[in-house]
């Protein structure tokens, strides 16, 4: 049989969607085994957390790549091709080397259980990388920690940015339950750097990073950023140095906290290797090239000046708090069009208290994916909050089409409720506005 082409090996990988989420490593651990292991060819930072890993993750590769070494960053989801997932030196994976990656995990896939959709795309990220020959793979988890397909590497450093309530027939229903799966990353004698800050959750972080001997570095104890004085730079005070003119390059208040988890993990990993490698020098000059370099695409980001269009996946709870304060302290003065589409398995209904305020009208979507709400019951919690008018369109192009037919150059759009609303949103500006 020939070799399969690049979109039957999409319609393969995503047909294993179905078997939906194991709760163990056996699987992801056997295929690894016959590939060689090729997740021990390179150093790694492990990334997990509820909010902020990926931007956290590719603010760390960002400085890496710019120090001149060879990095790979591996994220989910994607917004428009599955090849966002996989990158090696800040490029998308070819549909070629897809195509190859996949064969040959799916060569080794022999267990008793096959491997899931997830699962699937770590070992074949983790193949990419080896390869590839990276010398660095930033690795942020998918859903959980303990038990994520991506918890067969042990790190140089393991990064644990915040928690908030998700996916609790996975993860529990309690900060405490969430800290204990998240925390499920921390290896033996491997720093720890974290934002956590709730007490109970803190508390699990610190009894497993006792546990396994780790040293573990907190995010206003050990390290902390704050917005200098009628500027736009940062002053980053670290664990190692202090760097007094940081710009961060991605938008957003609660970016600051991402950025200072990124630079205090640069400096344990800059720290413990800068006797055996002369790239391994984190000045004030490498962390400005290597933030300016940063992008993280549909969270906060604009794709359209006029009339502005902003793109923010705003996907659980705790991301709706954060877009609902900026929108209503940056865009303020304009007109506002909220687009907006969630999943069945948000928590919509307080999602939406966030949202809706900042908004002067309302078009309610839906993402393609089976796991949208339906735009009747979305339409029906809203309508009790507010009095606002609310127009439904049941497809994301088409709701986006018509916002922006409908609203003025000085008005302002955004698109957010959901990574796949954000998705569909921005591959329709490739096609037809760029």
């Amino acid at each position: 049989m020939g070799k399969i082409s690049y979109q039957e090996c999409l319609d393969t990988i995503f047909k294993l969607g179905r078997f939906g989420i194991k709760l163990e490593l056996t699987t992801i651990q056997n295929i690894l085994r016959f590939l060689n292991n090729p997740q021990k060819n390179y150093n790694t930072i492990h990334v997990a957390g509820t909010n902020g890993k990926g931007s956290t993750a590719t603010y760390i590769e960002s400085i890496l790549r710019k120090a001149g070494f060879q990095t790979g960053i591996y994220t989910s989801p994607h917004l428009v091709r599955f090849n966002e997932r996989i990158c090696v030196n800040g490029e998308q994976i070819s549909d070629e080397k897809v195509v190859e990656a996949y064969e040959a995990v799916h060569a080794v896939d022999l267990g008793k259980r096959r491997a899931t959709f997830f699962e699937i795309n770590t070992a074949m990220a983790f193949y990419h990388f080896s390869k590839e020959k990276v010398e660095w793979a930033i690795i942020e988890t998918g859903m959980g920690g303990r038990f994520d397909a991506t918890n067969v590497i042990h790190p140089q450093v393991s990064v644990i940015t915040n928690l908030s309530i998700e996916h609790t027939d996975y993860l529990g229903s309690t900060i405490k339950d969430l800290a204990g799966e998240k925390g499920g990353i921390i290896k033996l004698n491997t720093p720890v750097v974290t934002g956590v800050s709730q007490p109970s959750g803190l508390g699990v972080i610190k009894r497993l990073a006792g546990e396994n001997n780790a040293p573990l570095f907190q995010f206003k104890h050990d390290f902390s950023i704050r917005k200098n004085p009628k500027k736009t730079t940062y002053l980053y005070r670290g664990l190692h140095q202090t760097y007094k003119e940081v710009v961060k390059p991605l938008p957003g208040d609660h970016q600051k906290e991402n950025l200072s988890l990124a630079l205090a993990t640069c400096e344990l990993v800059f720290n413990k290797f800068k006797e055996t490698d002369l790239r391994y020098n984190l000045s004030p000059e490498l962390i400005k090239k290597g933030l300016s370099i940063a992008k993280w695409p549909g969270r906060l980001e604009v794709i359209m000046e006029k009339p502005l269009v902003i793109l923010d996946g705003a996907h659980n709870l705790k991301a709706a708090q954060v877009l609902g304060k900026y929108l209503s302290s940056t865009l303020s003065g304009k007109k506002l069009t909220l687009v907006v589409g969630i999943l069945d398995d948000k928590p919509y209904e307080e999602m939406l208290k966030h949202l809706v305020p900042c908004a002067q009208k309302i078009i309610i979507t839906k993402a393609k994916i089976d796991r949208s709400l339906e735009t009747r019951v979305l339409k029906e919690a809203m309508e009790k909050i507010t009095n606002k008018k609310i127009e439904v369109i049941e497809d994301v192009p088409t709701a986006v089409t018509h916002a922006i037919s409908t609203c003025s150059d000085n008005d302002a759009i955004c698109i957010a409720g959901s990574l796949y609303v954000a998705g569909e949103a921005k591959e329709k500006f490739n096609v037809d506005f760029i």
